[in-house]
């Protein structure tokens, strides 16, 4: 049997055994008597529903609201896999609702719709914004995940305006936030400066899109973007594009990827796997950044690319050196979304979160957790990639996946920066203590 005949073993019983599926339930009070039944239901139920009747902030109070997430998707776009549906998207959503409750201790629902589609197999989005709103009394966020663009664009941003509720895709924005925290961390270690930079996007789809985004948000110039799509360069000679793509459309006579990368400081790669060649990254300007970051094969070999003259590289892989890996933002945005009763997550909220997670990386990994990492992560440690009073450098430009300090410091920025924006509808007065707070609740 070879590895991938053993990985799919090794899932395929993950996920079956001793039960199907990777969630259940747990109740949170003790029902065990007469009396602890009459409290749960009737007729002892009845007091704090007439008391969220009397004045609906109580739900905040009363019931789980306040520490619950749906998960939707309706499978259109599943990261590496596709248009494969609702139903053989709901294992990757149950995934999502692990990654929420062991990262952040967050109750989230894998809720995959149907019936939301056009004869073309493409999302309608009419049809999911109206099912989305709907649940808005039961859940304290919605976290969309994996559906098709341009679609995703509308559902977002008409639910946004909607609903009272935090609504964040994590496709667009999760890869926008941590990918921003690398590249505020690569930029140190190359010496230059976001609003200098040369960027070539090649994937123009609701992440690349919303990651070159965020990035002009945060000082980076529209006009020194190139971006690709399926059909190439998008360019104002473009007559094919959608109003996303049309921000990003140049005046250019580029018409190759080759020709693009000539001269650029950093390659964002949200597309398909060995597009990217080494001699392409020999044209890049020198101590170039590279985030080729499609599943499971990336755009470019990271060796490769080190080896052509880059100067920092990342993947999405957990197998190669910088990650980017979307469980260091969601848990902890949506923990301080939630704890601070927030409408949105806006985006000084966004760039709070970066800020943390870049943070993290420049600041010396405590001993305790050194020695966790010699078993969660031997060959770096062994490699000396956790040393230093700064360990940041060219191979550690974000943190790993579990780094504990990670949700707390981002539950913090996330929380201080809705606070600010006058999104939150509860304050955190001591925002030392509540740092402290997330990491002992994490630690259960």
């Amino acid at each position: 049997m070879n590895q991938s005949e053993e990985l799919k073993t090794a899932a395929l019983a993950y996920h079956s055994q001793p039960v199907p599926g990777k969630t259940s339930v747990k109740i949170t009070k003790p029902c065990e008597t007469a009396a602890e039944l009459s409290l749960a239901y009737t007729p002892g139920v009845a007091a704090p529903c007439l008391e969220i009747k009397e004045d609906v902030q109580n739900v905040w109070n009363y019931t789980g609201r306040g520490n619950s997430v749906a998960v939707v998707s309706d499978g259109t776009a599943v990261l590496g896999l596709g248009n494969i549906g609702p139903e053989a998207g709901l294992p990757v959503m149950e995934g999502k609702a692990v990654l929420f409750k062991r990262f952040a201790d967050i109750d989230a629902v894998a809720l995959c719709i149907g019936k939301v589609h056009q004869e073309n197999g493409r999302t309608d989005a009419q049809k999911v914004i109206e099912t989305v709103e709907r649940l808005e009394p039961t859940f304290g966020g919605i976290n969309l995940e994996d559906i098709g663009a341009p679609a995703c664009f509308e559902i977002e941003q008409t639910l946004k305006t909607r609903m009272g509720i935090p609504v964040f895709h994590d496709d667009q924005h999760g890869t926008a936030i941590i990918s921003l925290a690398a590249i505020i961390n690569a930029l140190k270690m190359v010496g230059k400066k976001i609003e200098d930079c040369r960027f070539v996007v090649n994937g123009a789809g609701a992440a690349g899109i919303s990651c070159s985004e965020l990035y002009i948000t945060a000082g980076a110039r529209r006009e020194n973007f190139l971006m690709f799509d399926s059909k190439g360069v998008i360019s104002t000679q473009r007559t094919d594009l959608n109003e996303q793509k049309a921000r990003f459309a140049a005046e250019t006579n580029v018409k190759s990827l080759a020709e693009a990368m000539f001269g650029a400081d950093v390659f964002l790669g949200l597309s398909v796997g060995n597009i990217l060649t080494p001699e392409m990254v020999k044209t890049m300007a020198d101590h170039s950044i590279i985030f080729a970051m499609a599943n499971p094969i990336p755009e470019i070999d990271p060796a490769l690319a080190r080896q052509a003259g880059a100067g920092v590289v990342g993947t999405g892989r957990s197998d190669f050196p910088n990650q980017i890996n979307n469980v260091l933002g969601f848990p902890g945005i949506f923990r301080g979304a939630l704890d601070v009763q927030a409408t949105d997550v806006n985006i000084p909220m966004q760039l709070a979160a970066s800020k943390a997670i870049a943070e993290i990386a420049c600041e010396q990994v405590p001993d305790e957790l050194k020695k966790e990492y010699e078993t969660v992560y031997p060959a770096d440690s062994a490699a000396g990639m956790f040393d230093g009073v700064n360990p940041l450098k060219n191979d550690y430009v974000i943190p790993k996946p579990f780094d504990p300090r990670v949700v707390p410091r981002v539950a913090r920025y996330v929380a201080q920066a809705a606070m600010d924006s006058g999104v939150a509808q509860k304050q955190i007065v001591d925002l030392d203590a509540y740092e402290k707070s997330v990491a002992d609740r994490i630690k259960g």
